[in-house]
């Protein structure tokens, strides 16, 4: 699956416009990791923890957003996008968009 955040990509043509797809995933902090960032906010520095468990969520979102597009059967999405939304106090929803479309490799 190729995955592009422009509009086409290079050296290949869309031949189908599959639709719009996406993907979520809700993450909580927890105690051990809000330990560690009030620690951190005493004497700076980047919070490791809440930068893995971003990275994770983005992950995810991704994957799942991947799947949709698989179900379409698209070999590529492109314009993809990410959003991110406060749930409530601890936790954020993470939320992959995109276009899935079927490309084949320019003639010549």
């Amino acid at each position: 699956m190729i995955i592009s955040n422009i509009e086409s990509i290079p050296g290949m043509k869309i031949k189908v416009q599959c639709g719009l797809v996406s993907g979520s995933t809700v993450r909580a902090k927890n105690a051990i990791l809000d330990f560690g960032a009030g620690l951190k906010n005493i004497v700076g520095g980047e919070l490791r923890s809440y930068t893995d468990l971003l990275r994770q969520a983005r992950e995810e979102s991704l994957s799942r957003m991947v799947e949709q597009a698989k179900a379409l059967k698209a070999n590529a999405v492109i314009n993809v996008r990410f959003a991110t939304s406060a749930i409530t106090a601890g936790a954020a929803e993470v939320f992959a968009y995109g276009t899935a479309v079927v490309v084949e490799r320019i003639e010549g």
